[in-house]
């Protein structure tokens, strides 16, 4: 009895009406947390972004988990144009709100699967905003691409007294280059389309023998340059980071 007992305080069940973000982690499948599985097993309602080709990250790293389930869920995709033009993203995000809210208005269980975390840089952030005034919400942390990348190159993030910051690829270049003046450790997101704009601004603040980069964390095509001269010049993919950490740290 006491094994039932202590097994049931694991046990995470959707609840219904309820809409739910919950993160799958940076690409492993196995950084997956255990609450986000249990959702996957039990929600009615399983949704994610999707490209225009219908291929989604989000879904394929929990894939395991989707196939797993003793009895399907009802997918949703929603398809997201791979542009900065924020009107066609926020078309995108309304026609999305529209169709979880009849969902959720039938009393279902909605999960929202977000690559990394959902509230750092995540998708369901924008959901949250249209739907969460109506309905019963609840989030899932998970892991994100920042702290896999950390662990990956086996360097804290920040020591005592050290500052660090995260960053997108999208700011300015003087925001950029202010944050690595005033920052002992930054993280550069989204860095595919600026690589070049961004190693041209680590070698003009000082930084580039601080310098990382990381593309497809925990994915197999994972990539790691500690060595910046050996980084292509040019554009990279969209799932890539720079990770800068001083070469000194505090003892």
């Amino acid at each position: 009895m006491a094994n039932n007992n202590s097994n049931n305080q694991y046990a995470y069940k959707a609840k219904p009406a309820t809409f739910y973000g919950a993160g799958v982690g940076p690409g492993d499948p196995l950084l997956l947390t255990l609450k986000t599985h249990q959702l996957i097993q039990s929600a009615d309602v399983i949704s994610y972004i999707g490209n225009t080709n219908g291929h989604s990250q989000a879904r394929e790293i929990a894939r395991h988990s989707i196939e797993a389930r003793t009895s399907a869920a009802e997918e949703v995709m929603v398809k997201m144009p791979m542009s900065t033009n924020r009107r066609l993203a926020n078309q995108a995000y309304d026609e999305a709100a529209m169709l979880l809210r009849q969902h959720l208005a039938a009393g279902k269980s909605v999960v929202f699967l977000c690559e990394g975390d959902p509230l750092f840089f995540g998708s369901f952030s924008y959901l949250l905003q249209r739907l969460g005034g109506d309905f019963a919400c609840q989030v899932v942390p998970g892991i994100t691409s920042v702290n896999a990348a950390a662990a990956t190159l086996q360097q804290p993030l920040t020591l005592l007294q050290e500052s660090f910051a995260v960053v997108s690829g999208r700011h300015t270049d003087q925001q950029i280059e202010q944050t690595l003046a005033q920052h002992d450790s930054v993280v550069i997101m989204k860095a595919g389309q600026a690589r070049p704009r961004i190693l041209a601004l680590l070698r003009q603040t000082g930084r580039w023998q601080d310098g990382h980069y990381l593309e497809y964390i925990g994915r197999d095509q994972q990539r790691l340059v500690s060595d910046l001269d050996d980084l292509e010049d040019q554009a990279g993919p969209y799932f890539s980071l720079f990770v800068i950490v001083r070469q000194e740290r505090p003892a």
